[in-house]
């Protein structure tokens, strides 16, 4: 019964991601973007694609940024690229924590770091790089809104994939299509703690959204275009008010929401170690021993 469910889960995972690769292409996003839906397609399947066509397809040529305007909408494209960087650093090093036998505690940390990292280096850091005068503004600007957005895309991966690794067998073996069908599952989860903060920072501009660019041959112009066109001439105090410009909250601020989101990732890891045997102290050994 499981096996059939997972063979056929990876059937609508392979159509989504064909057609996703295929149709992106004439979406008028910047590579980074489009990187990060086709990775969110592979590891969430149809419901991927679904919030693809729903929230970032291009309806048609110079339609775009209007179709994306709304704030759900931006919210959603934000947290493709929380969403694509951390599942894609949390499932390599759990590839290469596969071959080894460490304690859970450990394997937490190590997961952590390389969530953080692929998250932020590459695509929060990459997809701002254009707002900013260099690489090392932009990895500063979004280190706040990444934070608070990967610990709550934890929330949900790392309790989802440990209790599942522990009751669904040989999902601990990355060669096993049971592993992938459990990091998808997890990626699900994350995804669906991690909207309502998405949201709230895209709506109070401290995250990017989707930043539509001019397509070929347009006499259009991008919303960003339109952005800045619509401020042009108003000063230099308003012209900084640009809808694209993103704002920023005091440290103490960003200290307390960052320790409530730790907070918050905590107590979810304690209420799955709670459903755990004692004895499941790794990855490797949830699954092999059930």
């Amino acid at each position: 019964m499981l096996q059939g469910i997972i063979d056929l889960w990876f059937v609508f995972v392979i159509l989504s991601v064909v057609f996703t690769t295929y149709d992106i292409r004439n979406t008028p996003v910047s590579w980074v973007q489009k990187l990060g839906w086709i990775l969110v397609v592979i590891y969430t399947g149809p419901f991927g694609l679904f919030y693809y066509l729903l929230t970032c397809r291009n309806p048609g040529k110079n339609w775009h940024a209007l179709y994306t305007q709304a704030n759900w909408k931006q919210a959603v494209n934000s947290e493709v690229h929380c969403v694509a960087g951390d599942a894609t650093g949390i499932i390599i090093a759990a590839i290469i924590l596969s071959f080894t036998t460490i304690p859970m505690g450990i394997e937490l940390v190590i997961e952590y770091i390389a969530s953080f990292i692929s998250g932020w280096f590459i695509f929060q850091a990459g997809m701002m790089l254009s707002m900013y005068k260099s690489y090392r503004e932009s990895l500063f600007k979004t280190f706040f809104p990444e934070m608070v957005s990967m610990n709550l895309v934890m929330v949900g991966m790392i309790p989802t994939m440990y209790i599942l690794m522990h009751y669904i067998p040989n999902s601990g073996e990355p060669s096993s299509s049971h592993f992938w069908f459990v990091m998808a599952m997890a990626t699900l989860a994350g995804a669906v703690i991690a909207y309502p903060i998405n949201f709230w920072l895209v709506k109070n501009k401290l995250k990017h959204g989707c930043m539509t660019l001019p397509e070929k041959n347009s006499n259009v112009l991008s919303n960003m275009e339109m952005s800045n066109q619509k401020y042009e001439g108003m000063g230099e105090h308003n012209a900084m008010s640009s809808p694209h410009e993103m704002r920023a909250i005091s440290l103490i601020k960003q200290i307390i929401i960052i320790s409530m989101t730790f907070a918050v990732l905590t107590v979810a890891i304690l209420v799955a170690l709670y459903y755990l045997p004692m004895g499941s102290v790794t990855m490797t050994s949830m699954p092999m021993g059930q």
